[in-house]
């Protein structure tokens, strides 16, 4: 497999310090794929300082033309390299190939032309007119400028996809950038670096790193050379972030964990609400953040509802990420599985009764591989119901009313994501308005794209990722006056 194991730092291709590397594992087999550049401290901090004489020495943050050239090439190197991202993403990520053409790969490449363009007719200034003060007359007006330094934090689960997504809009407000990418997947990230290394973005604007250490992370959240840290990952994680970042005051954009409730309501089709959720709850294995994992459904259409969902999830093909009749593939290491199943049969204990699922398909002994999951008789509540579980596992809630369905999908830390599947439009709607999370789907439609401004309330994070308040993260904005004459 066409790949690449060495870190990017300013504008080289390198191994790291003293040739450290790491194993990255092939989730579907549990077999070490090979090994991956281990950057270290020294690594991270060379990255940092190539960055910050980038940005301080260099036109890149001036010169809008140039950048645009450069996200255009961009674009055009990962249109070439597709397929080769394509097998190191089902290789190093286990996510199937039936489903790499969406939120994977296809979809997020659109995130470089998309910020591409929006570059030739961003307005960067406003006037504010003039204003009398003082016996003069002064005229007033903003400059849009970039942060400076970013340090991008990516995870495993969606790699290329959250790269972009922090990567390109920064670069688009002038911004340089040092990516640490996810060590359970190095390949992608690094294979990614690659494709930069062909365009003419200038040594130190982009640098890729992974590294198994905590010491790499901790420094590119408390260096003060950083201006900024975008981050996507658990809330836990991105709470000790926000933390690590107040000593030297960054601006931190964060992207977090969520519980996200889908509520069909009285009137819903109930085939298709089942069908909906069976497909969000296994799609890469329930490692997404925004995948709604509590199911809220009326009292009265509980039954119902549990035996389509029965259906719907036992139909799911699970197995061989290479397969293109493979639509669910494994969760990312052992560790992972751990997990999944701890919280299961913590809710087992605790009262619920699972449906289906619950344990690792038979025949699949190798690899990391959980079977789609429902739980019932679930409190809303308990730690199933609360806490983010990143698998294939969900909990089906009953509800009295309309009223009753947005208090339980609001009874969360959470607000990421969420669904409204149901007959009356204008009913579902209003539902959709009261959920206290940053996208809602409405009976199926699709929210995300590169135009689509991503974020959460709550503890699901600060900012919004992509559209157009995804390139003002990256930006500063500066008030200028000067008296007319």
């Amino acid at each position: 497999m066409d790949h690449e194991e060495r870190l990017l730092i300013d504008g080289e291709l390198v191994e790291a310090e003293g040739g450290r590397t790491f194993e990255t594992i092939n989730p579907a087999t549990g077999d070490v794929l090979g090994t991956a550049s281990d950057a270290s401290l020294s690594d991270a901090l060379r990255a940092i300082a190539a960055a910050r004489r980038a940005f301080d020495t260099t036109t890149w943050a001036t010169d809008h033309a140039f950048r645009a050239k450069c996200l255009r090439q961009l674009h055009e190197a990962l249109v070439r390299h597709t397929e080769e991202l394509r097998a190191v993403i089902v290789a190093d990520v286990g996510a199937p190939v039936a489903i790499t053409s969406g939120p994977q790969l296809e979809t997020p490449i659109g995130i470089v032309s998309w910020y591409t363009e929006l570059l030739d007719k961003f307005e960067w200034t406003e006037d504010l007119g003039t204003a009398e003060a003082y016996g003069m007359t002064h005229h007033r007006w903003t400059e849009k400028e970039p942060v400076g330094v970013v340090a991008a934090i990516v995870p495993y689960n969606y790699p290329i996809q959250i790269t972009l997504a922090k990567l390109v809009p920064a670069l688009a407000a002038g911004c340089t950038v040092v990516v640490k990418g996810p060590p359970d997947t190095p390949w992608v990230t690094q294979t990614f670096a690659r494709i930069v290394a062909e365009t003419d973005i200038p040594p130190g604007v982009v640098s890729v790193i992974s590294s198994s250490s905590v010491d790499v992370a901790e420094v590119l959240t408390t260096d003060p050379r950083i201006d900024m840290v975008s981050f996507t990952g658990s809330t836990a994680t991105g709470r000790r972030i926000m933390a690590a970042a107040s000593a030297t005051v960054k601006k931190v954009f964060l992207e977090l964990g969520g519980k996200s409730a889908f509520i069909a309501m009285d009137d819903a089709d109930m085939e298709l609400a089942t069908m909906i959720e069976g497909f969000s709850i296994t799609s890469h294995a329930g490692q997404g953040c925004a995948i709604t994992t509590r199911m809220l459904v009326p009292q009265t259409r509980l039954d119902g509802a549990i035996d389509q969902l029965r259906t719907t999830l036992e139909g799911v093909p699970v197995g061989d990420p290479t397969d293109p009749g493979t639509m669910m593939g494994p969760l990312i290491n052992a560790r992972q599985w751990d997990k999944v199943d701890g919280y299961v049969q913590r809710a087992v204990s605790d009262g619920a009764k699972v449906v289906t699922g619950g344990r690792r398909p038979e025949s699949l002994p190798k690899g990391f591989f959980y079977e789609p999951t429902l739980l019932v008789n679930v409190d809303p509540d308990s730690a199933i119901a609360q806490e983010e579980i990143f698998g294939p596992v969900m909990v089906l809630i009953p509800y009295k009313d309309d009223d009753d369905a947005v208090a339980i999908a609001n009874n969360s830390i959470f607000g990421l994501s969420g669904m409204v599947v149901g007959t009356d439009r204008e009913r579902a709607l209003a539902v959709a308005r009261r959920l206290r999370t940053g996208t809602v789907s409405v009976n199926g439609g699709l929210w995300y794209g590169p135009d689509s401004p991503f974020g959460g309330y709550k503890q699901s994070g600060i900012g919004r990722e992509m559209g157009v308040p995804g390139l003002l993260e990256y930006l500063e904005m500066k008030t200028i006056a000067e008296p007319v004459s």
